[in-house]
């Protein structure tokens, strides 16, 4: 018993670590795709991030989704260290899709209400206590294993909330034009894809809850393999798409492919087959490659493609999990999507009108112009080169 216990502990441990490796990982891929004039900015809400919503998950957030400390199975501080490192992706999600044009204060405020409010009772009802035990709106039938629809969909209704709200980057849209801004630094944005493929192992391995059985240990190695899988035929079907359609490979495209079928895996790793979870990761790649032009065209300014790698594909790989997954039922699939999607949308869209209303979300434009980190940060971080208008 104390061994098993030592091994969970331990396993809970490496697994967090592996998961907060994603808070470079979002900062590195989020660094490379922005312009340099706003990478400081961009570097330092996801610093503030990872501070503010870890401390108020632990202050708060954590009872409230989960209704109280429980280390039964392994130590209690290994088990909420695990929960904490999953809070703060749902703010990297949305603050990522409104880079280049928001504030930070704005963005740390919202952080309390997310990290304390929207993301725990989205837990509560799904992997946690669960208040709405026996009434229609009870969710906790739904397979979402490591948060396809409880992470991956809660930061990016939040995002699309924001977006609405915020507006796009200056010129983005022009006499009915789209303009292309180009990537600035692609090494970073590679290193920041491949943290977060690295990461997605302790995300969804971790989610298991235990490696201390024969049993547990081989469905802890299926659910790797199979996050593994989904991610690599992701960015292989985008890849092949791309070359089909321009001869050329955008890396940046084929990235956010993989990362489109890792967030797809996420909800069913644990009990679909190594082919469906291909499926299902390639079905992923598919609807990033379509998904990026087609929110543009709706005007729909994401620098990172986050709505398309994680809303869509966080709703997709719930969905796949009902189809594929025996024992699973679609219908409640259904039913967590529906009823996570509209109250992480509302309320993240009440909460932003009113911070936004207090404190604007929205850089003057001049700053905006001239770039958030001179405004914002007061440090450049590439202070030599010629900023790109």
């Amino acid at each position: 018993m104390d061994m098993s216990w030592v091994i969970d502990t331990f396993f809970a441990l490496f697994a967090f670590t592996l998961i907060i490796l994603m808070v470079p990982g979002f900062a590195m891929l989020e660094a490379g795709l922005v312009r340099t004039k706003n990478v400081t900015t961009v570097l330092t809400v996801n610093t503030m991030i990872y501070i503010v919503a870890s401390l108020v998950f632990f202050f708060w957030g954590y009872v409230l989704a989960f209704g109280g400390w429980n280390g039964s199975s392994m130590s209690m501080y290994a088990a909420f260290l695990f929960q904490m490192a999953f809070v703060g992706k749902t703010v990297n999600i949305m603050s990522g899709g409104v880079s280049e044009r928001t504030r930070i204060i704005p963005l740390a405020i919202f952080t309390v209400f997310m990290a304390g409010l929207i993301y725990p009772v989205i837990v509560n009802w799904s992997w946690g206590a669960n208040m709405l035990k026996g009434t229609f709106l009870d969710i906790s039938s739904m397979h979402d294993l490591a948060g396809s629809t409880v992470i991956h969909s809660t930061g990016a209704w939040a995002l699309l909330a924001a977006i609405l709200m915020i507006g796009p980057r200056k010129n983005k849209y022009k006499n009915g034009k789209i303009k292309v801004i180009p990537a600035s630094n692609i090494p970073l944005v590679a290193l920041g894809a491949f943290l977060l493929w690295i990461g997605w192992f302790g995300f969804n391995g971790g989610s298991v809850g235990s490696i201390s059985s024969k049993d547990a240990a081989n469905t802890v190695a299926m659910v790797v393999m199979n996050t593994n899988n989904a991610g690599l035929i992701g960015g292989l079907v985008v890849m092949i798409l791309g070359y089909i359609q321009y001869k050329k490979f955008d890396i940046t495209m084929i990235l956010n492919g993989a990362l489109g079928g890792l967030v797809a895996i996420t909800s069913g790793a644990d009990v679909v087959s190594p082919i469906s979870a291909i499926i299902i990761g390639a079905a992923g790649g598919v609807l990033v490659y379509f998904a990026v032009p087609f929110f543009d065209k709706l005007r729909l300014d994401d620098p990172v493609g986050a709505l398309s790698v994680h809303l869509v594909n966080g709703i997709w790989g719930t969905i796949g999990t009902g189809i594929f997954a025996s024992g699973v039922s679609l219908m409640a699939q259904i039913k967590g999507i529906v009823v996570v999607g509209i109250f992480a949308f509302t309320a993240s869209y009440i909460i932003l009108y009113i911070i936004n209303k207090i404190v604007p979300f929205r850089a003057k434009d001049e700053d905006e112009i001239e770039g958030l980190d001179v405004s914002e940060c007061g440090i450049e971080s590439y202070p030599e080169f010629k900023r790109a208008i």
